[in-house]
């Protein structure tokens, strides 16, 4: 059997699939499975144990003829699709499809994931549902054991501050003056200071050293699977609610998210390795957290 599993992004939304891709894997262990993403995340996908093959959606404008077109021939051929991403965007691709056997939300499908209530549950809770829904029953924990070593030469005792965030959402992001200035607390006390992010982000990491010199800035300079290890190997890790800080709390770090109002953890919130809650900081406005207040709360995290 041919079955294809959509999950287009964000970072973040990919890596609590982990589970999901792991649970599809193990429920299909002899038909071949093909993932279809977006380009940041297909070389990732790529290395992963879950798929046979990769599939890269340039998510073409509905009026983009010869694009639909050619994501028409993408989706085409598969006896049973698993629609992970479950958004309006994706929900139209059943049709593109042919209507074949499909696990999600779209009109007329097949293996619908009918619970009135899924928009109001946390991602990890609402994907084992709509799997248990198409008759998955064994959810064996994700091998991470794939993802690649950071080659960075690190000091033995650092922390991982991730001050970025999607540029669409800035109100998700804590001033990067208030992560220098963590930066200063956490170097005073021996932990070096480690910042990570997108290339995009440069400007942040060069803000962060300028006021902490002694902190490392690798913005622009690691691999989406690299940040596993980085933070694996952290003495604490702090950040917004973004991406990496999923792969950090899946990695078991101890890890401080930093909460705005521009989005909820009962819904996003990171979680463990073992599905476990982490206590984030749920601030009423991001700009307004005071730096002491996250200092604090991060060295008490800190291990070894």
């Amino acid at each position: 059997m041919r079955a294809l599993v959509i999950r287009l992004g964000a970072f973040g939304d990919f890596v609590q699939s982990f589970g999901p891709f792991a649970a599809i894997r193990a429920h299909h262990p002899a038909d071949h499975i093909t993932l279809l993403t977006t380009a940041p995340f297909a070389r990732l996908a790529a290395d992963a144990p879950w798929f046979d093959a990769i599939q890269t959606d340039a998510r073409p404008a509905w009026w983009n003829l010869p694009g639909l077109a050619r994501l028409r021939l993408q989706l085409r051929g598969f006896d049973l699709v698993y629609d992970l991403q479950t958004s309006g965007r994706s929900s139209r691709y059943f049709r593109l499809a042919g209507r074949p056997r499909w696990s999600g939300i779209a009109q007329g499908c097949a293996l619908p994931h009918a619970n009135p209530d899924r928009d109001a549950m946390h991602t990890r809770e609402r994907q084992r549902e709509q799997l248990e829904m198409a008759g998955i029953a064994d959810f064996p924990p994700p091998d991470v054991s794939w993802l690649p070593r950071s080659p960075a030469d690190l000091p033995q005792r650092y922390a991982l501050l991730v001050p970025g965030a999607a540029p669409s959402r800035p109100a998700k992001r804590w001033p990067a003056e208030k992560y220098a200035m963590l930066a200063r607390h956490l170097a005073d006390r021996g932990v070096t200071p480690v910042v990570i992010g997108a290339k995009t982000e440069a400007d942040l990491g060069a803000l962060i050293t300028l006021i902490c010199p002694t902190a490392i800035d690798l913005t622009g300079r690691t691999s989406l699977g690299e940040l596993y290890d980085l933070a694996a190997r952290a003495a604490v890790v702090v950040g917004n609610d973004t991406g990496p800080m999923h792969l950090a709390a899946v990695s078991g770090a101890p890890s401080l998210v930093l909460f705005g109002p521009d989005s909820d953890p009962s819904i996003t919130a990171p979680r463990g390795p073992n599905g476990e809650w982490l206590a984030p900081i749920n601030a009423k406005s991001l700009a307004d957290l005071d730096a002491d207040e996250v200092s604090a709360r991060a060295g008490a995290m800190l291990r070894f």
